[in-house]
């Protein structure tokens, strides 16, 4: 027994990719509370970074900037990474019963046993630390904007028990990020950042609908809502409303942004994507579910790359470097 509570390094979760990093190298003390945090599965640390790095851009194209500050791309990284493994945490800590009940997550750390509770809130305090420390190396109209989100990050897990949506406060936690680098860069949040934040809400919203018909059937047996059951053999219309809606949202911040060519193909990359999602979802699918949320980190990248392009295109036009 360590002094956290784990047994060991435990055996991989169901779910997680075989032969990821965690269960590879990692030390065997410290993979229970790598798997805890998600580690094995960095998808959602993308999902969470994403959102800011776009709003970063975003700003730098409205301020003029040649690219996105390279600090503030930094620390979005630590943080999305730290308060992903603390929201990750926490959900366990709060589901640890319920994931005992459904096969694709019973082999959690918590349910079977690798790490007990006391050792997940320690694990838990040094992630919201490392998360702190990030956030006040920030402006403090975005130190603000951050801790506003607390609430929701915090309640979260729970929605699942009262809502047949908790996909719409997951996307409001998941997309505050696209506050945040404008926040960052203006110390204030004008309509472009905002349209952005509300199509990000779309998106999350929408891949996290896909995401949860893997589990659609243990969560009807358990009785906790989400999407995947509200919506079932409609979530194809789902997705073209949520992802429809997404797009047009982000091309309206694009233009209240001054965004130019590069930016436009970004976001044409990007809805290709979604696009794609939709025709290819089979809701009876669990590893094609999981493949398509999974895309969502490249659709992402596409439009952030388009947003940087663009930036720094339209910083050589005024400069006259072309």
């Amino acid at each position: 027994m360590t002094a956290w509570g784990s047994e060991g390094a435990g055996a991989p979760v169901a779910d997680a990719g075989r032969g990821n990093w965690v269960d590879r190298f990692a030390p065997s003390p410290l993979r229970p509370y790598l798997r805890l945090a998600r580690a094995d599965r960095p998808i959602g640390s993308w999902l969470l970074l994403l959102p800011c790095w776009w709003s970063t851009a975003l700003a730098a194209i409205a301020a003029g900037q040649a690219y996105p500050d390279p600090v503030l791309l930094a620390l979005f990284a630590i943080g999305a990474v730290a308060m992903r493994g603390a929201g990750c945490t926490w959900n366990d800590i709060l589901d640890r019963k319920i994931d005992s009940q459904v096969a694709r997550t019973r082999s959690r750390p918590l349910p079977s046993g690798q790490v007990s509770v006391a050792g997940a809130f320690v694990f838990l305090a040094l992630q919201l630390l490392v998360g702190l420390a990030v956030l006040l190396s920030l402006p403090r109209f975005a130190i603000v904007t951050g801790v506003a989100s607390m609430g929701v990050v915090a309640i979260y897990p729970l929605m699942k028990r009262i809502t047949s949506v908790p996909q719409l406060v997951l996307g409001i936690a998941f997309s505050w990020g696209a506050l945040m680098g404008w926040a960052s860069v203006f110390r204030s949040i004008e309509d472009p950042a905002l349209l952005l934040f509300a199509g990000a809400v779309c998106w999350v919203f929408g891949y996290d609908t896909i995401y949860a018909h893997q589990d659609r059937e243990d969560d009807a047996m358990v009785g906790i809502g989400s999407t995947a059951l509200l919506f079932g053999k409609n979530s194809r219309l789902a997705l073209v409303a949520v992802y429809s809606a997404c797009v047009a949202l982000f091309a309206g911040a694009l233009v209240l942004a001054g965004a130019g060519l590069f930016s436009a193909l970004g976001l044409g990359g990007f809805a290709f994507m979604l696009y794609r999602q939709i025709r290819q979802l089979d809701i009876d699918d669990p590893a094609g579910c999981l493949r398509l949320f999974k895309s969502n980190r490249d659709a992402g990248l596409i439009l952030f790359l388009g947003l940087a392009a663009d930036a720094l295109l339209q910083h050589a036009v005024a400069t006259g470097m072309i």
